[in-house]
């Protein structure tokens, strides 16, 4: 067991057993980081109130039934009824070592969920704009953490792949030819196709009548019609897939799951809602009117299930989705990272979902709400022109900005080394200013601050990582070389023993929270502790049993970052 916190809550939980009786043996013994010792356990202040006692009073109960002499070097009561608790540094010692030769670095394997996740979602023939970078990130960054853990990760790349639009679309197809110059921009400028669509379809009256036509054809299943759609799919894939790969993130063909594959449930849907009372018509539509849902002066607000006009919305879809992720995926947990404002959409679809028994009481959604990225007017990042930022277009400046600055510092490298270390600087820059935000807060794009190598940025952890990797070719060995073992003498190199420890319970806590911010600050803290340590405890210059100790403290410290980083889909490149 590497979690010190973990061992700690074991033995004081044993203590409030032994010292109150088995009914508070399972009591939460609050065990906390302390500025006075290295943990303290707050439940004394919790337990009194309940006991009737005063806080100190019972905090002595607990200290006398405290089997903990051999984690522990110091046990004290502060203040109103603290239980500060110093570990033993040859306790350390000892689970710093093991972290050399697990390959999990102390992370535990939880009892694996079936988890669905809905994450990036972009639209068939329409470019990726800036808007779709959060949600892409970190629900890869959520997917990758949670399969870390145990987890049974199922992507759903829920895709604007059917409605209205694609009647235009394909008759702007049928116009240009399928396999024209201007087909082909669906592969690589999307908007141009799209918007050329739309043009001839709001300027002539005979194309918005076969784009009509065609949408019809396209609903009723019209072979013809479906396999120049499955044609629109196919060339946009092949977009999707240049950004994936840039964005170096694991979606694949495998994990898209559009609208279109619900469209054959929508009937039932509908039907079902109906049958059981759920939902009703209202003014010529099918509405779902749940309690505590209400507009302006107390008026319900509906959750449209079916249009006046027989045709079917985002609330049928998603519907949908929930009984097939519940269903047919057999999902334990339902993860949608999707954009802050779709909160009460959501809502009211679980809410339905619930009302219709789709989604037991033992399946729990959440709602990873995603932030907007602003530009340095503090509104949403666009362009002059006031349009969204093509996200291609983003990936590719950071990645020139990049350029810039390994060029200028490392001129002794060839061009394709630099080139390879200002891609994954550039990316990773991009990805970790992303996801080092709280999901739901909106932050400020600013390429010179992603781009820095001080601060909380993926530079500087990137730097990091290969500042250590040089320690160790000067040195003239490999960290897996760096086999201890480990003791500790200076308070720099049991500051870091003790960061290092952190690594397990961070990557749990993100798992269970949804909130990769948290490894990002995690991560950040390292570096500086590692910082310090370097600074106060020569490593090479070191000799004897000393000298390996440190060696193997700073190889822990690489792999903890390297695979920390890789948690978060960024890349630490061998040399910056």
């Amino acid at each position: 067991m590497a979690d010190p916190q973990e061992v700690l809550s074991r033995r004081v939980q044993s203590a409030l057993g032994a010292a109150f009786g088995a009914d508070f043996a399972e009591t939460d013994p609050v065990i906390r980081p302390s500025q006075f010792a290295d943990y303290q356990a707050n439940a004394a202040l919790a337990l009194a109130k309940r006991l009737g006692r005063k806080p100190r009073d019972v905090a002595s109960d607990i200290v006398a039934q405290l089997d903990i002499d051999d984690v522990c070097r110091e046990v004290e009561i502060s203040g109103p009824g603290f239980v500060n608790l110093t570990l033993r540094e040859e306790w350390l010692a000892d689970r710093a070592q093991d972290l050399l030769t697990d390959p999990r670095f102390g992370v535990p394997t939880q009892s694996p969920q079936n988890i669905p996740i809905d994450y990036s979602a972009p639209n068939v023939a329409k470019e990726m704009h800036v808007g779709h970078l959060r949600t892409t990130v970190v629900g890869d960054a959520l997917a990758r953490i949670l399969e870390f853990l145990g987890h049974n990760v199922i992507r759903q790349n829920h895709i604007g792949d059917w409605g209205t639009p694609f009647g235009m679309l394909i008759e702007h197809l049928l116009d240009v030819g399928e396999h024209s110059e201007d087909a082909e921009l669906v592969k690589t400028d999307p908007n141009a196709f799209y918007q050329a669509a739309k043009a001839k379809f709001d300027a002539s009256a005979e194309f918005a009548e076969r784009a009509r036509a065609r949408v019809v054809a396209l609903q009723g299943g019209e072979p013809e019609t479906l396999r120049l759609w499955r044609e629109l799919v196919d060339l946009s894939k092949v977009y999707f897939n240049r950004i994936y790969t840039k964005l170096d993130v694991t979606l694949t063909d495998d994990d898209l799951a559009g609208e279109s594959g619900y469209n054959d449930m929508l009937g039932a849907i509908c039907d079902e809602l109906e049958r059981k009372g759920v939902a009703q018509m209202s003014e010529g539509a099918l509405c779902v009117f749940l309690e505590g849902f209400t507009g302006r002066e107390g008026k319900p607000v509906p959750l449209i299930i079916r249009k006046s006009d027989g045709g079917y919305g985002y609330g049928t879809t998603d519907l949908a989705t929930v009984k097939y992720r519940v269903e047919q995926l057999k999902a334990d947990r339902l993860v949608y990272v999707i954009g802050a404002p779709q909160s009460l959409h959501l809502q009211m679809v679980w809410g339905a979902a619930r009302a219709a028994d789709w989604l037991p009481d033992d399946v729990t959604p959440y709602h990873v709400q995603i932030g907007n990225v602003l530009g340095s007017d503090g509104k949403i990042l666009r362009t002059r022109s006031g349009q969204p930022i093509r996200l291609m277009s983003l990936l590719d400046e950071a990645i020139e900005r990049a350029s810039t600055v390994v060029a200028e510092t490392r001129p002794d490298l060839d061009d394709d080394s630099r080139a390879a270390i200002a891609r994954e600087v550039g990316i990773g820059a991009v990805k970790y200013a992303d996801l080092s935000v709280s999901h739901d807060a909106e932050y400020t794009f600013d390429f010179d601050r992603m781009l820095a190598l001080n601060g909380n940025t993926g530079p500087y952890l990137q730097y990091a990582a290969a500042r250590i990797r040089s320690i160790f070719r000067r040195g003239g060995l490999s960290p897996e070389e760096a086999t201890g073992p480990v003791t500790l003498g200076e308070p720099a190199e049991r500051q870091l023993a003790l960061a290092l420890l952190g690594f397990g319970p961070t990557v749990r806590t993100v798992g269970d929270t949804l909130e990769p911010h948290r490894l990002c600050g995690y991560l950040f803290d390292l570096a500086q502790t590692f910082t310090t340590f370097y600074e106060n405890c020569p490593v090479l210059r070191a000799e004897g049993a000393t000298r390996e100790s440190r060696l193997a403290l700073t190889a822990v410290t690489l792999r903890v970052l390297v695979r920390g980083l890789e948690l978060l889909g960024v890349h630490a490149p061998e040399r910056m």
